[in-house]
C-alpha cells in the first residue's frame, strides 16, 4: 500500500498521463426497433440474427419503456429491441464494452447473432459486457436485447409484492465503452475527514484488468483536482512497476491525505475529482471519479455530520411516475423534480430501488444526502418459507447489494445503504435475510451506515430486524394506514426510545395516502397529518430525522386511482405532472431551517430578525443569504439588495438591515432566506 505526498516528478508524469485521450464514449440511445414476443417465441426463432426481418417491429426512442405506450400498458412479459452500429477499424486494437445502466429486469444480449452475455433478475442495476471479440470491424454491427418484465418469485422485488411501476425495457442510457485493452474498470474511493487537523483521509482501491493476450507492465498514477477551481490539488508519487497477466484482473491499494480537505455538506457539497491512470509507454487509460470528503455517523443516539450534531428532514420521491416518461425519465425531468426537492427544503431522503446515476449525481452537486435501497418490499417477499429465506431470494437480495456498492460508493451523497422496506422484520426468514445483507454491506463498506424501512416495530420492537441496524427506521401512518391520533405518534417514538436506547431513530416514512374508501383524497388531510405528525417528532430530541411519503403521487401496479399509464396512488404534494398541491407550502415551510422572519420598515431600510429551529430540522446555518426584491407600481420589480448572515447556530436569532434606494412605498417586498446553493430555504412577502 503506497503512501501519497506531494511530488514534483509525480506531478509532471501524471500531467503527461492526462494528456492521453480520455476513455471514448459512444451513445447508443436513440433509435432501436422493438417489438414484444408474448408467446415467448423469439430465441427459438432467432430474433436476434443480423438478418431478421424488421417488418413486424417498430422505431422507439431507447431508453424506452412500454408501460407508457397505450398499446402495451399492460403488457408484462417479453420483448427485443434491435439496432445497428458501426465499430471503425481505429478501435480494432481496443477493447470494446457496452454498458447498460439498467434494463428491467432480465435481459440477454446478441452481438452479430453471438450471445455476448445476460443479466438475470436485476431491473435497477447496471451492467457491462465485453465484446470486442464479436465486433466486425469497419462495418456495420447488430444489437439485439431480449427483456423479460414479468412477475418473478425468484428475484426481489418478489412477485408482485412491491408498490411501485414496474416498467419493462431498457429504460435508461447505454453506451459503448471504448478503452485500451489493459484499462481502469473503476477505482473505489474512501474520503472521510480527520475533524483535528482538516485533512481528508483518502483510500484508493484500483480495479485494473487485462484483456490482451500479452503480460502488461507499466504503473499507476493519480492526482486530486478541486472541482470548483479545477486546480490540482494533490498528486501521487512514481509508483513501483505494475505486472497484470493476461486476462487478469489487479487492485492495487493506495492512501493519501488530502491537506486542508473542502469537506461535503448539503449545504456545501464541494466536491473533488480524481483522475487515474495507467501507463505503459506510449499508451495509457484514464479514468475519472468524482468524489467528496464527508463523515456521517451515529454517536450517543444521535446523527453527526462532519463532527456536528444534526436533525434532518426530507422528503422521498418516487421516480417513473410522469405518465409521459414512466421509468424511462428524461434529465431534465429528473432535474426538475429535484429542484423541487430542494425548494422543498430536502436535505435527506431515501428511495426504494437504485436510482439512475444521473439522480445521484445531482444529490452530489446540489447538496441531498441519500439513502439508497435494495427493492426487496413487503412481507409477501417471504412467504412460505421457513427459518432461512430462500436461497433464490436470498442470493438475488446480495447480487443487488454488491452491484449497487460497486457502482455507487463514491457518491458523496450516499451515506446509507438500506437493506429493505416493510419486510415483517420479526418473521424468522425476513429477520435472516436482513441480517445476512447487513453482514455483506458491512464487509464491502465497513465505513457507512446501513439500516431497513420498517413497519413491524408496534409491538415487541426488540425482536425486529431493525435492531441490528446503526439506527432505527419505522415507517409511521398514524391516522392513514394504520388508526391513531397523533398522541399514537408521540408513544410509538417512546416505545422504540425505550427499545432502542441507544440508537437515533428516523421516520423513514410518515403522510396520508387517499387509498382506501375510508380514506378519501382531500389535501387539509395531508397538512393535518404534516403539522401533527412533525410536532411529535420535534418534541423528541432522539429523533435524528424524518422523511415524509411522499413528493409525487406516484405510479403503481397496485394504483387504486387512474387507469392505464396513471394507474397511480394518492400520497403526493404534486400530482403525477409535478403540479403542487396545498400541502407543498405546508411541507417545504415544515422543512425549513428557519423558524420566522419578522420584518420592520423605516423608509424603505428594512430591519429584519430570523430566528432558527431548534428541533427538526436542526444544523448550523453557514454561508446564508437574505435577497429582497423591491415591488413597485404595477406589480414590476424594480430593486433587489443582499445581503450576508453570519454564522447562525441551531435555535438561535439575529437581525439584519437591508435597505432599499427607492423613495416610493413598495407595493411589496419578497425576502428569501438563500442556501449556499442558491435555493431559497425561506420566503416572506411583505406588504405595507
Amino acid at each position: 500500500m503506497a503512501a501519497c505526498t506531494m511530488s514534483t516528478p509525480a506531478l509532471a508524469a501524471a500531467e503527461k498521463a492526462a494528456d492521453f485521450p480520455a476513455p471514448e464514449t459512444v451513445s447508443l440511445c436513440g433509435e432501436w426497433w422493438f417489438r414484444t414476443d408474448p408467446g415467448s417465441v423469439g430465441q427459438e426463432q432467432r430474433w436476434y440474427r443480423t438478418d431478421e426481418l424488421i417488418s413486424a417491429w417498430h422505431k422507439v426512442r431507447v431508453p424506452h419503456t412500454w408501460q407508457v405506450d397505450p398499446t402495451f400498458i399492460d403488457y408484462r412479459g417479453v420483448a427485443w429491441y434491435q439496432r445497428t452500429f458501426v465499430a471503425p477499424s481505429e478501435w480494432q486494437n481496443s477493447a470494446v464494452r457496452i454498458e447498460f445502466e439498467a434494463v428491467f429486469h432480465t435481459s440477454a444480449i446478441w452481438v452479430n447473432g453471438e450471445l455476448a452475455g445476460e443479466h438475470v433478475r436485476k431491473g435497477y442495476t447496471a451492467f457491462v459486457l465485453d465484446i470486442t471479440r464479436l465486433l466486425r470491424w469497419g462495418s456495420s454491427n447488430t444489437i439485439a436485447v431480449r427483456v423479460d418484465s414479468a412477475f418473478n418469485n425468484s428475484m426481489v422485488p418478489r412477485g408482485r409484492s412491491s408498490d411501485w411501476a414496474h416498467d419493462g425495457g431498457i429504460y435508461r442510457p447505454v453506451q459503448l465503452l471504448i478503452t485500451p485493452k489493459t484499462f481502469v474498470e473503476r477505482v473505489e474511493l474512501e474520503a472521510s475527514p480527520d475533524l483535528a487537523s482538516g485533512d481528508g483521509k483518502l483510500t484508493l482501491t484500483a480495479y485494473l484488468r487485462n484483456t490482451s493476450s500479452k503480460l502488461w507492465m507499466g504503473r499507476a498514477l493519480f492526482r486530486i483536482v478541486d472541482d470548483e477551481t479545477g486546480l490540482t490539488v494533490l498528486t501521487s508519487p512514481d509508483t513501483s512497476n505494475l505486472t497484470i497477466k493476461s486476462g487478469a484482473t489487479q487492485t492495487p491499494k493506495f492512501e493519501a491525505m488530502l491537506p486542508k480537505a473542502k469537506l461535503w455538506h448539503f449545504d456545501h457539497p464541494n466536491l473533488y475529482r480524481l483522475v487515474f491512470s495507467i501507463v505503459s509507454g506510449q499508451e495509457a487509460h484514464q479514468l475519472t471519479a468524482t468524489f467528496g470528503v464527508r463523515k456521517l455517523e451515529t454517536k450517543g443516539g444521535r446523527f453527526y455530520l462532519n463532527g456536528e450534531c444534526v436533525r434532518l428532514m426530507g422528503v422521498e420521491r418516487m421516480a417513473g411516475s410522469n405518465p409521459e416518461f414512466g421509468m424511462a425519465e428524461p434529465s431534465g425531468w429528473i432535474t426538475h423534480d429535484h429542484d423541487d426537492l430542494k425548494h422543498l427544503n430536502c436535505i435527506f431522503t431515501r428511495v426504494h430501488w437504485p436510482q439512475d446515476k444521473r439522480v445521484l449525481d445531482y444529490c452530489d452537486r446540489h447538496g441531498i444526502l441519500m439513502q439508497t435501497e435494495i427493492p426487496a418490499w413487503g412481507p409477501d417477499t417471504f412467504n412460505g418459507m421457513g427459518a432461512e429465506p430462500d436461497t433464490d431470494i436470498m442470493e438475488n437480495g446480495l447480487e443487488q447489494l454488491r452491484e449497487m456498492i460497486a457502482r455507487d460508493r463514491n457518491h458523496p451523497s450516499v451515506v446509507v445503504w438500506g437493506l429493505c422496506n416493510e419486510i415483517g422484520g420479526q418473521n424468522p426468514p425476513a429477520y435472516r435475510f436482513v441480517k445476512h445483507m447487513l453482514e455483506e454491506a458491512k464487509r464491502l463498506d465497513p465505513n457507512r451506515l446501513c439500516s431497513y424501512a420498517s413497519n413491524s416495530l408496534g409491538e415487541t420492537p426488540e425482536r425486529d430486524a431493525a435492531g441490528l441496524m446503526d439506527f432505527i427506521e419505522t415507517n409511521e401512518y398514524f391516522g392513514s394506514w394504520a388508526p391513531g391520533p397523533p398522541v399514537a405518534v408521540a408513544k410509538h417514538l417512546d416505545d422504540l426510545h425505550a427499545a432502542f436506547p441507544g440508537k437515533p431513530v428516523v421516520i423513514s416514512e410518515y403522510g396520508y395516502c387517499a387509498c382506501t374508501e375510508d380514506r378519501p383524497e382531500g389535501d387539509e388531510h395531508r397538512i393535518e397529518i404534516l403539522r401533527t405528525h412533525d410536532a411529535a417528532i420535534r418534541s423528541r430530541d432522539f429523533v435524528a430525522g424524518a422523511i415524509f411519503f411522499c413528493y409525487n403521487d406516484y405510479r403503481t401496479h397496485v394504483g387504486d386511482r387512474g387507469v392505464g399509464a396513471l394507474k397511480h396512488r394518492v400520497h403526493g404534494v404534486v400530482d403525477l405532472y409535478g403540479a403542487q398541491k396545498a400541502s407543498y407550502e405546508v411541507l417545504r415551510r415544515e422543512s425549513s431551517p428557519v423558524e420566522s422572519l419578522s420584518a420592520d420598515n423605516h423608509l424603505n431600510a428594512f430591519q429584519l430578525q430570523l430566528k432558527t429551529r431548534h428541533d427538526v430540522p436542526m444544523y448550523t446555518l453557514r454561508g446564508y443569504k437574505l435577497r429582497g426584491i423591491f415591488y413597485g407600481e404595477g406589480d414590476i420589480p424594480v430593486e433587489e439588495q443582499e445581503v450576508e448572515f453570519p454564522e447562525i447556530v441551531s435555535g438561535g436569532d439575529i437581525t439584519v438591515d437591508l435597505t432599499f434606494s427607492q423613495s416610493d412605498v413598495p407595493l411589496h417586498v419578497k425576502f428569501d432566506v438563500l442556501r449556499p446553493t442558491g435555493f431559497s430555504a425561506y420566503s416572506r412577502d411583505w406588504k405595507p
